[in-house]
């Protein structure tokens, strides 16, 4: 199953300025392949918006359940309590198109 999460933090929460949310940050990414793993997740992608203070990561998981296991890892919970995240399941557009047939 495909999920898009999209994270915004507030500018004053910034990793680039706050250095308890940079601290959450580097430590959240530094476990972030073994985690996955862990949980049998891939990344499809992810992309930043620096500006506006905005990601957005694709994910790969075997299930909803898989995916909030790993929401629930402490470094996940530590860099999302300075992040307002929603997570919703999708899919491609060609899986999309042949509900349409």
């Amino acid at each position: 199953m495909l999920f898009l999460q999209s994270s915004r933090h507030a500018p004053e929460s910034c990793p680039m300025h706050n250095e308890k949310v940079k601290k959450a940050t580097v430590d959240l990414m530094a476990k972030m392949d073994q985690l996955l793993k862990k949980h049998g997740i891939k990344v499809v992608g992810g992309w930043h918006s620096a500006p506006d203070h905005f990601t957005v990561v694709v994910y790969d998981a075997p299930s909803m359940e898989a995916l909030l296991k790993f929401s629930m890892e402490p470094e996940v919970r530590a860099y999302s309590s300075y992040h307002m995240t929603e997570t919703r399941p999708v899919m491609t557009i060609e899986e999309s198109m042949k509900l349409l047939k």
